[in-house]
């Protein structure tokens, strides 16, 4: 009897999840149109598609008329760059939150970001760009979730706490490093770059940008998309995900250097982008649950739609663009603050 009353209830659910990610992709496409459109010199959305439609069917033809132009050579590859990012932030975040079976923690908490930052704002203080600032934020922003691990890792257990705290230990670091090389960089030529770029923006994307970008996120995307079953798993004891064939150890770490690819390839391009990670797997949770076999792609969907619409804001709220680090972490930090809140009171429920 349960077995027919329960196949009703997951078909139910199946067809619920089906309507949420069909509402999630409508709202995908109309913030990248909406994307598209929106700035000083104002496109419609027929005139978009129609540019689209004319691009793709002639991919070699130079764009003509000024619309054209700035739609298919200055915010296109913006708002693919956008969402690709965010997709790749808001899944990385998704990720860690299983694996240290924590929604508190995200890239940005656990000094991944700082550590990638370090090495572009080092690639930038030598005159480097490109695949090396790319490779160097990856380096570094995997060598911090390392020694976070490292540190959290007490009497053979990671506990919940000393993991947050690690990760914030292991960013202040990271941070005091990229003030160093703030320090002692030109204050004509390489610090200007450096605090522009660090303070999170799209503004220089362009489509040789957007190409360099695509493999390191690509392949982290998927990666945690081919183990999201394997999270489920994750999220028991270890013990338990032996028992049922895991090895808990190598797929952490599977999970971790693509997270690592990801982050790093997204401050390469853009800065550091915070806060992300963790607000979006939230909203994904309410939407569709626990289960990571929903909550991995529906995470990319909605960070994919939510940075398209935060870097929409950043340079159409006033004259000059904002930083996306701001506009973020006046969002984030408050929703962080709610999240830590309402964790220690159900830990501390008796």
């Amino acid at each position: 009897m349960s077995a027919v009353v329960a196949e009703p209830v997951r078909r139910g659910v199946s067809v619920m999840r089906i309507g949420v990610f069909g509402a999630l992709l409508i709202a995908l496409v109309a913030a990248m149109l909406f994307a598209i459109g929106a700035g000083r010199y104002s496109v419609s959305v027929p005139r978009i598609i129609d540019i689209l439609v004319a691009g793709a069917m002639n991919p070699g033809l130079a764009p003509a008329q000024m619309d054209e132009r700035i739609v298919l050579l200055v915010r296109l590859p913006r708002v693919l760059l956008a969402a690709l990012s965010g997709a790749a932030l808001a899944v990385g975040g998704a990720a860690l939150q299983g694996v240290f079976r924590n929604p508190l923690v995200s890239p940005q908490v656990l000094g991944i970001s700082q550590g990638a930052a370090f090495g572009g704002a080092m690639a930038l203080l030598f005159g480097y760009s490109g695949v090396v600032l790319l490779g160097l934020a990856f380096v570094f922003g995997l060598s911090a979730l390392i020694l976070v691990g490292a540190l959290a890792r007490i009497n053979g257990r990671t506990e919940v706490i000393t993991v947050i705290l690690s990760g914030m230990v292991i960013g202040a670091l990271f941070g005091a490093l990229v003030s160093i090389i703030q320090f002692i960089a030109d204050p004509n030529t390489s610090l200007p770059a450096i605090v522009y770029w660090l303070m999170g923006s799209f503004a220089t994307a362009t489509w040789a940008r957007l190409w360099l970008a695509v493999p390191g996120m690509a392949i982290g995307l998927i990666i945690v998309f081919a183990l999201r079953y394997r999270l489920n798993l994750l999220a028991l004891e270890d013990s338990e995900a032996r028992s049922l064939g895991v090895n808990p150890d190598r797929e952490r770490w599977y999970i971790f250097i693509a997270i690592s690819l990801m982050t790093g390839t997204s401050v390469a391009v853009a800065g550091i982008v915070g806060w992300i990670g963790l607000v979006v797997p939230h909203a994904a949770r309410i939407l569709v649950g626990e289960d990571h076999r929903a909550l991995i792609p529906a995470s990319a969907i909605i960070g994919a739609a939510y940075l398209t619409f935060i870097d929409t804001l950043s340079r159409t709220l006033t004259s000059a663009e904002i930083p996306l680090g701001v506009l973020t972490a006046l969002i984030g930090a408050p929703v962080f603050a709610v999240l830590l809140r309402k964790h220690f009171k159900e830990a501390n429920r008796p």
